[in-house]
C-alpha cells in the first residue's frame, strides 16, 4: 500500500489561494477541511481551486472526528496543515483536540507522523487576503506568535512561515520518503 499526504485546512484566507495551488501539483493526497474551510473556500471564490486539484476531500462533519481512524490504518506518511489559523495553532499547541484539523494533528503525533504546518501568524505585521481579492494588514497578538513558538518545539512537526518555506519543507519531506522510506525525520 502507498501511503498519502494528509493535508489539511483551517478557517483562513491567509495564502489558501497560493494552498491550493500547490496541493494541484501533489499526488497522492487526501485533503481534510474544517467546517470554517469549507466556509471560507466558498466566500472566497476557490470551490473550482479546490475541486480541480483532484483529491479526495473529507469534510468536519462528525462530532468524533470519523476520518482521523485513517491514521490508524497508516494510510499516511505526513500531514501538512495549511493554512492554519491561529485558533488552530493555540489548539494544537495546548494539546486540543476538539475539531478534525487538531484530531489529525493530534493523532498524527500519537501515531509518529511527521507535520508541517503552515501558521498565518508568523509575523508581528502582514499582509493578507480577504474575500473579494482585497488586501489587509494584519497584526498578530503576542500570544498568537507564541503559540507558533511552542509548536516549533514539537518533535515530528516543522513549521512554515510562509508558502516557499511550506513549499519546500513539502518537496524535502517527499524527496526523503522516496529515497528513505517513511521512517524519516523532519
Amino acid at each position: 500500500m502507498q501511503k498519502r499526504l494528509a493535508w489539511a485546512i483551517t478557517g483562513s484566507g491567509h495564502y489558501l489561494r497560493e494552498s491550493l495551488a500547490l496541493l494541484q501539483t501533489l499526488e497522492s493526497v487526501d485533503i481534510f477541511l474544517s467546517r470554517a474551510a469549507a466556509e471560507i473556500i466558498k466566500q472566497y471564490g476557490f470551490q473550482p481551486a479546490l475541486d480541480a486539484t483532484g483529491h479526495r476531500v473529507y469534510q468536519d462533519k462528525t462530532a468524533s472526528s470519523i476520518p482521523v481512524e485513517l491514521f490508524y490504518e497508516g494510510k499516511y506518511h505526513t500531514l501538512v496543515v495549511a493554512p492554519a489559523t491561529s485558533n488552530t495553532i493555540a489548539k494544537m499547541a495546548y494539546g486540543f483536540s476538539d475539531s478534525l484539523v487538531t484530531n489529525l494533528f493530534a493523532q498524527a503525533g500519537k501515531t509518529r507522523v511527521e507535520s508541517i504546518v503552515f501558521a498565518c501568524d508568523t509575523a508581528p505585521e502582514l499582509e493578507s487576503e480577504a474575500p473579494r481579492d482585497n488586501m489587509v494588514k494584519v497584526y498578530p497578538r503576542v500570544i498568537d506568535l507564541e503559540n507558533v513558538m511552542k509548536l516549533k518545539s514539537f518533535a515530528l512537526t516543522a513549521v512554515a512561515e510562509d508558502i516557499d518555506q511550506l513549499q519546500q519543507l513539502i518537496m524535502q519531506r517527499l524527496a526523503q520518503i522516496h529515497q528513505t522510506g517513511v521512517n524519516s525525520s523532519i
